[in-house]
């Protein structure tokens, strides 16, 4: 993994966008900030969505609970990418050579790959259920809450590494 983001960081400096991404004061932080929005935006949408397929809030519906807050999540992780690049762009050299951003992004994977099958296994489902969640998905539901907790966590403790 660590020669392929290697050539991603290189990649992006040919391109311009490292040097942009260190080249201003501005921005950096202000990246930083959106990519911390739309972290908030992807664990506060579909952690509610968790949270409720995993057993709390009963008296809420899923099927719509799931409907209006899955967008906000997706919005989230695009907003993360995009900015999740401008970030690394900024020090991937440095980026690439980390253990806790090579962990970070074996996280996501896996939380985006929790989230597929979820869609793929429960999705026409989710409106139907009241009070009877499947185990199954239920176990799905609290794996992604931990998942995307730990890929923030892991983001933010880079700094520290």
């Amino acid at each position: 993994m660590e020669s392929l983001l290697l050539t991603a960081a290189a990649w992006l400096d040919v391109v311009g966008i490292g040097g942009w991404a260190r080249g201003s004061a501005l921005v950096y932080p202000l990246v930083n900030t959106l990519h911390l929005l739309g972290l908030v935006m992807l664990v506060g949408g579909i952690g509610v969505v968790d949270l409720r397929v995993a057993g709390l809030w009963r008296a809420l519906p899923i099927g719509p609970l799931s409907y209006a807050l899955t967008p906000v999540a997706i919005v989230g992780l695009i907003v993360m990418v995009a900015s999740g690049i401008v970030l690394f762009a900024a020090d991937g050299r440095a980026l690439a050579t980390s253990d806790i951003f090579s962990r970070k992004l074996v996280l996501i994977a896996l939380a985006l790959a929790n989230a597929v099958a979820f869609r793929w296994i429960w999705g026409d489902r989710i409106g139907r259920w009241s009070r009877a969640v499947p185990l199954a998905a239920r176990l799905m539901a609290v794996l992604s809450i931990l998942l995307w907790l730990a890929a923030g966590t892991m983001g933010r403790w880079i700094a520290y590494g």
